[in-house]
C-alpha cells in the first residue's frame, strides 16, 4: 500500500516515519520525498493508529487530492529554498505551474484555502528562514545571500527580512553573534 505523508519536508523525517511505523506494527518497503510504500497487508485500524501517531510528530497521512497537491507545492518550495544551489532561471510562480501542470492562480487559491496563508507569504517565510540560517554562517555576506536566494537586490532582501522579523539582517546577525558568545561564556 502506498501512502502520502503531509509535512515530510524536513531532514530526519524518514527516521521518524520508520519509528512510528514500527510502533504500530508496520514496515516500509520504500520511503521517498513524501510517499511511503508499506510492506504486507495493512489493516484499517493500523492506518488510523499510524495517522494518530504521525500527527503527534507533526506529520499526517494525506487522503484528499487537494492535500496531495498542496504537499507537492510545499515540497517543491522547500527543495528550491533549502537544497538547490543555483538560483532559479525563471520566476517561482512559472516554475511551480510548469512542474505541477496547474496555473499559478489555481495553486495559490487552493494553497490559501487549505493553509490560511497565501502561497506568496509562505514562500517569503521559507526564504527568510533560509536567510537566517545563512546569516548564522560566518562566511556568508548579504550580497551573496541576496544573489543565491534570487532577490533583486540587497535592499530588497533587507526590506523583506525586516518586514518579516522586525529587525534588519545586520541586527539579526549581531544578535546571533551575541547569543553565541553568551553560550560559550
Amino acid at each position: 500500500m502506498l501512502i502520502t505523508i503531509k509535512n515530510m519536508v524536513r531532514q530526519g523525517c524518514e527516521a521518524i516515519v520508520k519509528n512510528v511505523l514500527a510502533s504500530v506494527g508496520l514496515e516500509a518497503a520504500d520511503i521517498t520525498d513524501e510517499q511511503v510504500l508499506l510492506k504486507g497487508r495493512v489493516l484499517q485500524y493500523q492506518l488510523r493508529l499510524l495517522d494518530k501517531a504521525l500527527q503527534n510528530t507533526g506529520l499526517e497521512i494525506i487522503i484528499d487530492k487537494k492535500g496531495l497537491l498542496i504537499q507537492k507545492v510545499k515540497n517543491i518550495i522547500h527543495e528550491i529554498v533549502y537544497y538547490d544551489e543555483a538560483p532559479l532561471p525563471m520566476k517561482l510562480s512559472c516554475y511551480l505551474s510548469q512542474r505541477l501542470n496547474y496555473s499559478y492562480t489555481y495553486l495559490a487559491n487552493m494553497f490559501s484555502q487549505q493553509n490560511g496563508i497565501t502561497l506568496e507569504r509562505y514562500i517569503i517565510l521559507q526564504r527568510i528562514e533560509k536567510v537566517k540560517a545563512m546569516l548564522a554562517e560566518e562566511e556568508c555576506i548579504l550580497s551573496k545571500i541576496a544573489f543565491k536566494m534570487n532577490y533583486k537586490s540587497v535592499s530588497h532582501l533587507s526590506a523583506q527580512f525586516k518586514k518579516v522579523t522586525g529587525i534588519t539582517p545586520s541586527e539579526y546577525k549581531s544578535l546571533q553573534e551575541q547569543e553565541a558568545m553568551r553560550m560559550t561564556a
